[in-house]
């Protein structure tokens, strides 16, 4: 039975290996621009109750998570401008794909033409790419839109 002893350190000192290259891993990954584990929506556990929620339900989704609020930081000429944006829930249709809703705000109408939507509702559509939509909720006038994300082949002009 000689060796052994040194059989199981050795052992441990490989399993003690495999755990660090394995999480050295998963940070570079949380780490990488473009990564598949940041491209998910964080979900904020606590669910403000709002008219909307009720209406997103009547309509066939499931609320998720509540606000969200998306830091952003841009460099000009080296002076770093920093800012966010803001999404009011995360909802879920019964398949399963997520929908960021944005509630329809009095003092910032949405202008219903393509600039209009582009203008106010794409960067939430680009920040989360895997998103299946956007939901505007204007619980005033109890609508609920869905809004996807397509681009133009240029046929349509």
């Amino acid at each position: 039975m000689t060796g052994s002893p040194d059989k199981a350190v050795m052992a441990l000192i490989g399993v003690g290996l495999a755990v660090w290259v394995i999480y050295r891993i998963y940070v570079w990954l949380q780490s990488s621009p473009r990564s598949f584990l940041q491209d998910h929506i964080p979900l904020n556990e606590e669910i403000t109750p709002h008219p909307a929620v009720s209406l997103l339900e009547n309509a066939g989704y499931e609320v998720v998570g509540g606000k969200l609020k998306i830091p952003l930081s841009f460099n000009i000429d080296g002076a770093p401008l920093y800012s966010r944006l803001f999404v009011d829930y995360v909802a879920a249709a019964e398949d399963g794909t997520q929908y960021l809703v944005v509630l329809a705000r009095p003092r910032r109408p949405l202008e219903w033409t393509g600039s209009g939507v582009r203008d106010m509702l794409l960067p939430y559509l680009l920040i989360y790419p895997g998103v299946g939509g956007l939901l505007y909720v204007n619980a005033p006038a109890a609508t609920v839109n869905v809004i996807t994300f397509g681009r133009d082949d240029g046929e349509n002009d």
